[in-house]
């Protein structure tokens, strides 16, 4: 049966998020070194690790894991959008997250200075925003793509978090016949429900699609449980720990072509 309909996963498939978050991070300890002397990339690294802890200690957590919002996308994101009020206790809960995962990850080397970390939440919020990365190949694959198949955005996230990336990056949006947000929907990748959803949005079969991301627990573990073939894209190598194989492995965004000829 031919291929009717490509669904692509947008962070680290279309939107280079990674590169962002971690330029974000290295612009914002460089000036903490400057102001206090700490060391960048030590910094870095205690951040992020404050942040993972604070996170998992709210009771927002399971929900935030559900939906599939990490913890550094909690650096930044207002969450002042999605329905389920679990939305609104995370946009009551950031600002204080923020300010404590900076403030305790200064502590933690030595420097007890919570007006410094309350300025260096606000600074990576900013430097964040100011990086909305695509790929280069991105919107060459959805130029060729277009009207020859449909189109699926499928993204775990906050809507308002992913709409703002979205906003970022203008070209990207118009190529889609339909945008899916797991916080709109109500559960995230790699629950089979919301690639049901996108497939009757699309209305097609999960024989007639494709489902193309770069996390083997969300989207290609998602992707299988629903029957749709699945796609890992796999740019830097990473080995497949998981139990399950996808379907196809490519490591660039090009190589689908071949897929739909």
């Amino acid at each position: 049966m031919s291929i009717k309909a490509v669904m692509f996963d947008l962070d680290d498939t279309l939107l280079w998020d990674e590169k962002s978050v971690e330029e974000a991070f290295y612009e914002t300890c460089l000036y903490a070194s400057k102001k206090c002397g700490v060391d960048p990339h030590e910094l870095e690294v205690s951040v992020r690790n404050e942040a993972r802890k604070l996170y998992e200690s709210y009771e927002t957590y399971p929900f935030t894991k559900m939906i599939g919002i990490n913890p550094f996308e909690g650096l930044w994101a207002n969450f002042n959008a999605g329905e389920q009020p679990e939305f609104r206790k995370l946009e009551q809960l950031v600002p204080g997250y923020r300010k404590d995962a900076w403030t305790n990850g200064l502590a933690a080397l030595g420097v007890n200075d919570s007006e410094l970390g309350a300025e260096l939440a606000d600074k990576f919020g900013k430097e964040r925003r100011s990086r909305p990365y695509m790929y280069d190949e991105t919107l060459e694959v959805l130029t060729e793509l277009q009207g020859k198949v449909k189109l699926l955005l499928l993204t775990n996230g906050c809507p308002s978090l992913q709409q703002e990336k979205l906003d970022g990056v203008p070209d990207l949006v118009p190529y889609f016949d339909h945008i899916v947000i797991s916080g709109k929907f109500g559960k995230g990748k790699p629950d089979a429900s919301i690639f049901q959803h996108a497939l009757s949005q699309l209305d097609v079969s999960a024989e007639e699609a494709l489902m193309v991301g770069d996390k083997l627990t969300t989207d290609i573990k998602g992707a299988l449980s629903a029957g749709i073939k699945a796609v890992w894209i796999n740019r830097n190598e990473k080995t497949n720990d998981q139990s399950f194989q996808p379907d196809v492995e490519i490591k660039h965004l090009t190589e689908i072509y071949e897929l739909l000829s």
